[in-house]
């Protein structure tokens, strides 16, 4: 593995923020306090949509989902709140049995193209979604037909009992009548509308074919497949439009080396106005002059796969997998990779029915210590000699510096392959569970964030062994379990103790390699407004900007407003 040299600017600000810190070196005359100015940007932020406003964002780990509210509409969509979704497309909905739930649509609403969104579009949406649907969940199964009551109502009718209905719900999209009918774009040859791949939604073209307050006039974002950049611009017609978008153009990027997307934010004008940033580049960003650091609570995950398939034989040895990750000290990650910006426990304690389960159960007891003489040898005796292949975007080359230092302590080499694009990753990952994959590899990372809002099946359906995301051998305890959740509501008392079990399941079998989950820590212009949510959802729609942002101001940026700004943080709820 080769790693960049550090920055030498990372180095002044790691040293800086240790001057800070220390009360003895802080009172020293020489050292003078940082001083930190108010973040005013809120307060001089324009209400409306600004002609001529433009937005930059830089989204690493599964684009297509965290866009794709902001260009197609659907019954519910994420949100800020506690429950995690608000309606869209719909006002009010209620559950008339088991299998049954009726849903009132939002009056007076067009397509991007001026064509009427109504309960026929609904009926005929989920007709093409029957024929190729998604099968990240059991929603493929349980769908049977959806009936139109009358123009703007509608019933959706399941097979079976399905706690999990609404979830689903905020990706069931509504695509244009000629959208559904293109079937495949002439000049790519890729399916479109409701296409069966493993990654939904999709943006796999450019057109007016969604309900979303902003139109894809460039690009395409798909989970296997996207171009480095999309372009998305104001929707006429969407339903809102008083009130939302605020920015006029939002510039997507997808695939950007790491460290030039941190340089493009925090030292550049006009490049990139949002982008994650490691923990360790916190100090950096809030002393660089066009950037101010933001840190959210989050229910993301970061996903580290053991191939179980075709993958270094030792791995299908429990002790060994178990072995790996006793020789991982989560709370040392958790200080100098995460900084402190996250939470020990593997899967987010946000999740409804995990935050109960995660005080208690981790994948090592707390207090376990595998540097203790003993333990150090008996898991040298079971890790020396192992060499194993892993694939990983350039994102998380922090975490796998700590973690190539703890494991080659047990005598474990890795080789770490590093890509700027999620493709790359995906490729191999959803062609492992057929014994498919060309590309070899013995761990796989990815950034795993929250897709079902406020549920923890996002990080549960890699153990769920029959699905394509899954590179464990088949196991029919664990795919039990899976089944019991998706009929349980997060409501019901049940909830907890199910989770629990899979959470259990997964840390006795070391079915992947668990690390801390984490918090967002963004880079964003200090002339932009931005407060991201905890799942894997950007309301680009909700930005704002100043009147002084380089889109819109005449004549350099002035020195004053460059000066460090205070963080902003969300509490942890």
């Amino acid at each position: 593995m080769c790693l960049r040299a550090i920055p030498y600017v990372r180095i002044i600000a790691t040293l800086w923020s240790a001057l800070i810190a220390c009360p003895v070196l802080a009172q020293a005359p020489r050292v003078q306090a940082l001083e930190l100015r108010a973040d005013d940007a809120p307060s001089r932020a324009r209400p409306a949509l600004i002609p001529g406003s433009h937005v930059k964002v830089f989204i690493p780990s599964l684009p297509y989902l965290y866009t794709s509210h902001s260009v197609n509409g659907a019954l519910i969509k994420p949100s800020g709140n506690a429950q995690g979704w608000e309606y869209d497309m719909a006002t009010s909905h209620r559950q008339l049995d088991d299998v049954t739930y009726e849903f009132t649509l939002r009056p007076n609403v067009r397509f991007q193209d001026g064509t009427p969104f109504n309960a026929d579009a609904v009926v005929l949406n989920m007709e093409y979604f029957k024929r190729a649907p998604v099968k990240y969940s059991k929603i493929d199964k349980v769908f049977d037909r959806a009936e139109k009551i009358d123009d703007h109502t509608v019933r959706f009718h399941l097979t079976e009992k399905y706690g999990s209905f609404m979830n689903d719900a905020i990706w069931m999209q509504f695509y244009t009548k000629e959208y559904l009918e293109t079937n495949t774009d002439p000049k790519t040859g890729e399916k479109v509308g409701w296409n069966g791949k493993a990654n939904c939604p999709n943006l796999s073209k450019p057109g007016l074919y969604g309900l979303g307050p902003y139109i894809l006039t460039e690009g395409y974002i798909e989970g296997d497949r996207q171009t480095d950049k999309a372009v998305l611009k104001a929707n006429p017609y969407y339903w809102d439009k008083e009130n939302y978008p605020k920015v006029e153009t939002i510039t997507v990027f997808t695939q950007l080396n790491t460290e030039e997307a941190k340089g493009m934010a925090l030292y550049n004008e006009g490049l990139l106005d949002i982008t994650v940033i490691s923990p360790e580049d916190k100090v950096e960003t809030i002393l660089a002059p066009y950037s101010k650091l933001l840190i959210s609570a989050s229910t993301d995950n970061i996903a580290i796969h053991m191939n179980l398939i075709n993958g270094n034989p030792r791995l299908l040895d429990r002790e060994v997998r178990r072995a790996l990750n006793q020789a991982l000290d989560l709370p040392n990650l958790l200080h100098f990779v995460f900084q402190h910006e996250g939470y020990l426990s593997p899967f987010s304690p946000h999740y409804p029915g995990v935050s109960e389960a995660c005080e208690t159960l981790l994948p090592v007891p707390a207090g376990y210590d595998p540097y203790e003489p003993a333990e150090q040898q008996r898991l040298r005796g079971i890790l020396d000699g192992l060499t194993l292949t892993v694939l990983a975007q350039d994102r998380y080359e922090p975490l796998w510096r700590g973690i190539e230092t703890q494991l080659k302590r047990f005598g474990v080499t890795l080789r770490i392959e590093f890509t700027t694009s999620e493709k790359d990753i995906f490729g191999p990952l959803l062609q492992t569970n057929a014994g498919r994959n060309e590309k070899k590899w013995d761990l796989l990372v990815w950034g795993n964030d929250d897709w079902y809002f406020n549920h923890p099946f996002t990080a549960f359906f890699v153990f769920r062994t029959n699905n394509v995301w899954s590179t464990i051998f088949p196991d029919p305890t664990m795919d039990g379990y899976i089944e019991d959740m998706f009929r349980t509501p997060v409501i019901d008392p049940e909830f907890t103790s199910v989770c629990e079990k899979i959470m259990r399941r997964a840390y006795e079998e070391s079915y992947m390699l668990f690390v801390p989950t984490p918090k967002k820590v963004f880079a964003v212009n200090k002339e932009v407004v931005f407060r991201p949510y905890k799942m894997a959802c950007i309301p680009l729609w909700k930005i704002q900007v100043t009147d002084q942002h380089w889109s819109l101001r005449k004549g350099p940026y002035a020195e004053a407003l460059k000066r460090p700004v205070k963080p902003f943080r969300t509490v942890d709820q």
